[in-house]
């Protein structure tokens, strides 16, 4: 199979069709931020379908460092310096001065603190426009009862950090306000000005009372060493945090970078361009209440105690009598009926399916440390001292990688994110247009709550309890690998608590049969415990490469949706279990086969389809057992004659279990046929038509009937027997067959 990556360009907007109604998730993309706008419209008409259209937005474009924010030269002749020296300070210049030990500036300028201020603080409270320019040359400021920076009022501060210093900042555990109706600052640099950090140096900061740094308004960071260890956030931007390059590491019981407001529309977002990036936090790594953009950078993030800390969860396991009532319920019943003779899932009787029955429970807004409140007075009169642990308020824990309450957005990067939760969530909609990333999860790896969309970029989750969820879906490139103890590709929900985080526990993934799971390009390679592709709607393929190896378990299936499957284009290669077989649908302009063994075949065993030329068609190796497969090519031709068989080798090179180039040999021929519809349902025998029945109790859900029949041909205790006849010279079933040989760089998938 020759692998292909259809790569999303830069400032392209990516025509994301995913087709649901008007009235169905993706309404929720329209409630997006006006911060991210660009990344989402929605249209819809009258009684017709909506769509979804996602931008390449990139960083720029939410956000512009300016002059000032990128000065970081400064003159001795024209600025005020601060010396510090234990307990005080000297002042040389105007527009500070020091008491005790306070130095307030009160006029903008430029001022240069170096020295040790022991138990202090610097106060910037100026009263009009003018921006402070404050330079740490080599200081170390220290309070006993607050912040050693409190900015209460300037037009702007640009906080410089000089070339080869080192300047650290740390805050008291305990507060001293000087009446219960104050309760700033709360960070050990805390500003209710705008902030930029700049320059070359380090910065250190110890936020022991709670946030390490701070900004009610913008928080920038242009460049610089910034080390932060926090009782709750590392650094607040209210209304965005931008971040243009630099290296931070982070420490926090809270989040790692996070804005907050969620008053204004066009605030509360984050913006990167770039930087080196290492965040372990309690909670989340990275958070947008509105929108997240990223560009670049390189991301080490931890949350939550990494996904080994993670809340155990199960997956679907089996069918009535097979495991209890998993998804799809008793047998072959309820979804996931036998496949009829056209190729298509028999429909459903009226009866639930743990998809449709799985609550959500809500996920209140984000932003205490996990198991550690927020900080609040104990008694605010002067006297009084506060610490962390003291709060009337709790929330409930999120320990995310990347996350943002509207668009997450992500350009490029390299990502290695090992996170208890969620590695990349989107109460609205998630974007990957390019980027490496390496996701360890304790819940899903990619989740959003409308639309997911990936166009470009190497995505490797190998480890998640979903691998890829949204309440649409669409791949058009990019080289994607899943690892999922559950579902690995899961559109309109499933089992985890994900689903309604934004609607209050409603279930939002609630299908109405209109959820889309679309593929035009790309490599996805799954391989998942539960099913492998799962559409509570349906599933339409027009380009791309698709390997899925899982479920073994009767009681999933490799592919699974609820409406239908159309395969126009692209090449598509399934092993899994045989209980819950499904195959493309007959609508399908693209051939297929969907071959079911009577006994699992061992992990590894080679399969080999080829046309009666001796071209191959495809040879892979499962990365599992199986009992079933499907196949689908544009070089299968209606009329054709084709030869499956199993075993020997190939002397090709494998990616994703699939061999190109090379020779096959040695194998055993199991059936001959020829292709006469869309679908080719197989076994031992030959053609079959695939049973339909309800039958008798006691088996998983699968193709039978309720008797536990997990073969297309097989339906005893009620089942129909299968009406196909095998092709002329074909093995009958158990037969040892022929040994087949040939080469594998014919028209090979």
């Amino acid at each position: 199979m020759s692998k292909f990556i259809v790569a999303g360009k830069a400032g392209l907007i990516l025509l994301l069709a995913a087709v649901m109604s008007a009235c169905s998730t993706t309404s929720n993309a329209s409630t997006s931020s006006s911060a991210g706008t660009a990344a989402v419209t929605t249209a819809a008409a009258s009684g017709a379908a909506a769509s979804v259209q996602l931008a390449s937005v990139k960083a720029a474009d939410l956000v512009s460092f300016d002059e000032e924010d990128v000065a970081a030269a400064w003159s001795a002749d024209s600025a005020t310096t601060i010396a510090l020296s234990g307990t005080g300070a000297a002042v040389t210049g105007t527009g500070a001065a020091a008491s005790g030990n306070t130095v307030t500036i009160s006029a903008g300028g430029t001022y240069v603190l170096s020295g040790t201020l022991s138990d202090g603080q610097i106060i910037v409270d100026v009263q009009d426009d003018s921006s402070v320019h404050l330079v740490l040359n080599g200081a170390t400021l220290t309070n006993s009862s607050s912040a050693p920076v409190y900015i209460k009022e300037a037009g702007k501060v640009i906080m410089t950090l000089e070339d080869g210093t080192v300047n650290t900042v740390t805050d008291a555990a305990k507060y001293v306000y000087p009446d219960a109706a104050t309760d700033e600052p709360s960070a050990a640099i805390f500003s209710k000005a705008d902030l930029t950090i700049n320059g070359t140096g380090t910065l250190k900061v110890n936020g022991n009372y709670n946030d390490g740094i701070t900004s009610k308004d913008d928080l920038k960071v242009v460049s610089g060493i910034i080390e932060v260890q926090a009782a709750d956030d590392g650094l607040v931007g209210k209304d965005l945090v931008a971040v243009q390059d630099g290296s931070i590491t982070i420490t926090a019981e809270g989040d790692g970078i996070k804005s907050t407001n969620d008053e204004d529309t066009e605030k509360g977002f984050i913006a990167i361009s770039g930087g080196t990036f290492d965040i372990t936090a309690a909670n989340d790594g990275i958070q947008g209440e509105t929108s997240l953009v990223i560009d670049g950078g390189t991301y080490n993030l931890v949350t939550g105690g990494g996904s080994a800390n993670a809340e155990v969860k199960t997956g679907d396991e089996g069918g009535f009598g097979g495991g209890g009532f998993g998804k799809g319920g008793m047998g072959g019943g309820m979804r996931g009926q036998a496949p009829s003779g056209d190729g298509t899932q028999a429909a459903p009787p009226e009866m639930p399916d743990s998809d449709a029955m799985a609550g959500a429970t809500a996920e209140a807004a984000e932003g205490t440390a996990a198991g550690t409140a927020a900080p609040a007075p104990a008694d605010n009169s002067a006297a009084a001292s506060t610490d962390t642990a003291a709060t009337t308020e709790t929330e409930s824990t999120s320990m995310k990688g990347l996350k943002s309450g509207g668009d997450l957005t992500v350009n490029g990067g390299s990502f290695t994110i090992d996170s208890a939760d969620d590695a990349l969530h989107s109460n609205s909609n998630v974007s990957i247009t390019d980027g490496e990333f390496g996701i360890t999860a304790g819940d899903d790896g990619i989740h959003a709550d409308s639309l997911t969309a990936i166009s470009g970029g190497t995505v490797n989750i190998t480890k998640s309890y979903e691998g890829i969820e949204g309440g649409n879906i669409t791949i058009s490139g990019g080289d994607i690998d899943v690892v999922a103890s559950d579902d690995g590709v899961n559109v309109a929900g499933g089992n985890d608590t994900n689903a309604g985080q934004a609607t209050g526990g409603q279930d939002q993934f609630a299908s109405s049969g209109s959820n889309l799971l679309t593929i035009t390009g790309g490599i996805l390679n799954v391989d998942a415990t539960g099913d492998g592709l799962d559409s509570n709607g349906s599933i339409t393929m027009s380009g791309g490469t698709v390997t899925v190896y899982g479920p073994t378990n009767d009681g999933n299936g490799a592919l699974d949706y609820d409406g239908s499957f159309e395969i126009t284009g692209g090449y598509l290669v399934v092993a899994g279990s045989a209980g819950m077989l499904q195959a493309p649908g007959d609508a399908s302009s693209q051939y297929s086969i969907a071959m079911t063994f009577t006994d699992s075949q061992e992990a590894g065993q080679l399969v080999s389809l080829k046309d009666k030329d001796g071209n191959t068609i495809t040879t892979f190796a499962p990365a599992k057992s199986y009992r079933s497969v499907v196949i689908s090519s544009p070089d299968l031709k209606e009329g054709g004659s084709y030869t499956l068989s199993t075993g020997g080798s190939s002397t090709g090179t494998a990616v994703d279990g699939v061999y190109t180039d090379g020779t096959y040999s040695g194998g055993t021929e199991v059936v001959s046929f020829d292709l006469s519809s869309s679908v080719t349902w197989l076994n031992e025998s030959g053609v079959t038509e695939a049973t339909q029945g309800m039958g008798g109790m006691g088996g998983v859900r699968g193709q039978g009937g309720f008797d536990g029949g997990t073969r297309p041909d097989r339906g005893t205790a009620g089942g129909t027997p299968p009406t196909g006849t095998p092709p002329t010279g074909a093995p009958s079933a158990g037969t040892g067959g022929t040994t087949q040989s040939g080469t594998d760089s014919g028209t090979q998938m």
